[in-house]
């Protein structure tokens, strides 16, 4: 991981005049998540990829509620339609780095919304270059960010003002082929009223950790990279996350406790096309979905991903917080989980 957070991300998505030379498993691609500061739901979670080179664009809505999950996809071709759009989707880059508008029509979950995105922390972004274990090479710029969506957003027909919900965004462009070897899969997004802590660490089957990057990004301006991250987790036998402590060191030597309850539910990002299905060609204007009841009838056992973003409350010295606790383990029986906080 090269830290290149002291430089300005070019946010803008890729362009029709900007292909020449590109790898042909070249994305760029951007996720959203907003939900309210106290951490009640709904959880919203929507992204949007572009394969230039395959001819292919592809986002996702979902919908977490108390009781249930509803998921959308959906792709098209590149040539059929212009690169600010997919579907019901659309978005407009207002201000690199500083302000995004999104906007979502009607489509299978039953939620529309129109949602201006603006940054509340400075972003963590640098490169990331893994070799994997088939010769092929993970290259890709990756950022995180945290911000304030305002705007409003309906569900069943039912429209609510969204004032300054907490919102985190994930950028990444160029090539991740990164395959077999995970054990543990943490993307972290805790969000409190001076700062975000953010992380992405991912650790092998033998428990070796593969790739830790991130920072504390406050409020203020201030970007603290974080060094080391300890864990200590309660999982339930289906691989779903329930609760447990998260400590995370930074370069200035602050050393930050945190507790999780994950116990709400949702944001299996099967639904979102997560099982590898980014970037398949399925014609004009597809859309697909379904709603899965929030009931443990539907597990990360169940669909062709573990991987969850789940809604969660966090701790921290005695202040609330609330963010995206995105996870996976892998389903491999050569793994078991071991904290590594003892």
């Amino acid at each position: 991981m090269t830290n290149r957070s002291n430089e300005p991300f070019h946010d803008p998505i890729v362009t029709p005049d900007e292909l020449d030379g590109l790898p042909e498993k070249f994305f760029d691609r951007f996720v959203f998540n907003f939900h309210r500061t106290d951490g009640s739901r709904p959880s919203i979670i929507v992204g949007l990829g572009l394969h230039p080179l395959r001819d292919t664009v592809d986002g996702f809505a979902q919908l977490s509620t108390d009781t249930e999950q509803r998921n959308a996809r959906y792709s098209t071709e590149l040539s059929a339609t212009s690169w600010d759009t997919c579907g019901p989707f659309s978005y407009e880059v207002v201000e690199p780095n500083t302000t995004w508008r999104l906007k979502l029509a009607d489509n299978p979950t039953g939620l529309t919304f129109d949602l201006t995105w603006h940054a509340r922390t400075p972003a963590w972004w640098g490169d990331i270059d893994v070799t994997n274990p088939k010769g092929e090479t993970t290259s890709f710029a990756h950022l995180f960010q945290s911000g304030y969506a305002d705007g409003t957003v309906t569900i069943d027909g039912e429209e609510q003002r969204v004032e300054q919900w907490y919102s985190q965004r994930d950028r990444s462009r160029g090539v991740r082929t990164m395959q077999g070897g995970q054990g543990l899969h943490i993307w972290y997004q805790a969000q409190f009223p001076d700062r975000s802590v953010g992380f992405l660490l991912v650790e092998g089957r033998d428990g070796s950790r593969l790739l830790l990057e991130g920072a504390v990004m406050h409020t203020d301006g201030r970007l603290d990279e974080i060094t080391d991250v300890k864990h200590d987790l309660v999982f339930d036998d289906q691989l779903d996350l329930k609760s447990g402590l998260v400590q995370v060191t930074t370069a200035s030597g602050d050393v930050l406790p945190i507790e999780t309850d994950a116990s709400g539910g949702g944001g299996l990002m099967a639904g979102a096309g997560y099982g590898g299905h980014h970037g398949e060609a399925l014609g004009v204007d597809h859309v697909e979905g379904e709603t899965w009841p929030l009931d443990g009838s539907v597990t990360q056992r169940t669909v062709d991903s573990s991987l969850t973003d789940r809604l969660a409350s966090f701790t921290l010295d005695g202040v609330d917080g609330s963010g995206i606790f995105e996870f996976a383990l892998t389903r491999s029986s050569s793994y078991s989980y071991v904290p590594t906080l003892v």
